[in-house]
């Protein structure tokens, strides 16, 4: 019987997809197998050592700690794309407010305390200073060309829009799905100097950390829209209030509000609803909770921010998983203690991604207590386990 230790509230469509026969699942759950979480922050307590996977129902993972856990051996899942769709209407949703002001009108009518003739007089008289502009013709630039990214550019073009994108790692799967009427950009800065707005959809990493400065924002056609829907530190919040007091920035729309905007019409701050809706968590929660079970069930690896992505059929009667550092000789180590022993390997598979390795082996009959021993004593290994071809329904060795 698997366990899995489940915090925050986790749709209900995911947790169906845990068999009650084979997995018990709960937030009280001791020595669990696995954690599936939203935003419940993992860093500053230790995680019991029966922890095998760490599952994130939603992208970003700076909840948890992915390096401690990288050298504990466990891998930690997201769901990039799950929400993807929810993600791409708000950022519709934000350039459309900002390209007609919707905000600071909508202040505007709140405001009014009049009634009849003196209502219509104040409305007719006020809406001119809320003009604004049409989407067909203007120019998205559109930064990281993931999911999300994919799905902004090939709305804004259905909106009549000319679309640019720039990602540098660019997927072949992503690009796949571009329209093929998305220009791509030769840098950041042509891109930055063409848009008329420029949507973030990027990871937060130290290569992206305050990516729009100051120095960026002179590039920067001048009023341009402003969309931040990847998170609040991949801009500088400093430059961008400057970017808006000059005139060069028309609006700042984000998904992470910041004191630095309160009571600014110029800035449209969201309390981080991307992932808000109902089919966003449903999805998030069915891809978090299918991941958890091909990694315990079966060893396989498919979404982690931190190990390869590594799946293989079953074919043998025990299959080893086997995390290790990704140094020279632990693959022939782990081979050798095996065929000493008479062991057939009937498939392995071997990945790495930075500085983790990740193999599944897998054989013809039940290996030896003393054999594992071996195998689990290889310099470089991080974490290691059997998993039988016909075990006590749900239950990995």
């Amino acid at each position: 019987m698997f366990r899995i230790r489940v915090l925050d509230d986790i749709a209900r469509a995911g947790l169906d997809r845990f068999p009650p026969d084979r997995y018990r699942t709960g937030p009280e759950i001791e020595r669990p197998d696995a954690i599936l979480l939203r935003s419940a922050d993992l860093r500053a307590d230790p995680l019991p050592d029966s922890v095998q996977a760490v599952a994130r129902a939603g992208v970003g993972v700076n909840n948890i700690p992915v390096a401690r856990l990288s050298e504990a051996g466990v891998p930690v899942f997201n769901t990039p794309g799950a929400n993807a769709n929810a993600v791409k209407e708000l950022v519709l949703a934000g350039l459309l407010m900002a390209a007609r002001n919707v905000l600071p009108a909508l202040r505007f009518v709140h405001g009014l305390d009049v009634e009849g003739e003196a209502l219509e007089r104040a409305v007719e008289e006020g809406k001119r200073q809320f003009d604004g502009f049409e989407l067909p013709g203007r120019v998205l630039g559109v930064v990281g060309l993931g999911a999300v990214g994919v799905r902004v550019a090939n709305a804004a073009r259905a909106l009549g829009m000319e679309v640019i994108g720039y990602d540098p790692q660019l997927t072949l799967t992503r690009a796949w799905e571009l329209s093929s009427e998305v220009r791509p950009a030769g840098s950041l800065e042509d891109l930055l100097g063409r848009a008329d707005a420029v949507s973030l959809h990027v990871p937060l990493v130290d290569a992206t950390r305050n990516l729009v400065s100051a120095e960026r924002l002179d590039r920067f056609r001048g009023r341009v829209v402003l969309l931040n829907f990847s998170r609040a530190e991949v801009v500088d919040e400093e430059a961008v209030r400057a970017g808006l007091d000059s005139g060069r920035i028309l609006a700042y729309v984000t998904d992470f509000p910041s004191p630095a905007f309160r009571g600014d019409n110029r800035a449209i701050q969201l309390p981080h609803l991307g992932a808000s809706t109902r089919e966003a968590r449903e999805n998030c929660a069915i891809v978090a909770a299918e991941r958890l079970r091909g990694f315990l069930e079966d060893g396989n690896v498919e979404g982690s921010v931190n190990f390869p992505d590594a799946a293989m059929p079953r074919n043998g009667a025990a299959r080893l998983a086997i995390a290790n550092r990704n140094i020279p000789n632990v693959l022939s180590r782990i081979s050798s203690a095996l065929g000493e022993a008479g062991h057939n390997i009937v498939d392995m598979l071997n990945k790495s991604r930075d500085a983790i390795a990740y193999t599944l082996v897998d054989v013809e009959r039940t290996i030896e207590p003393e054999v594992l021993e071996r195998v689990a004593a290889t310099p470089g290994i991080l974490s290691f386990r059997v998993i039988e071809s016909e075990p006590e329904p749900g239950r990995a060795a």
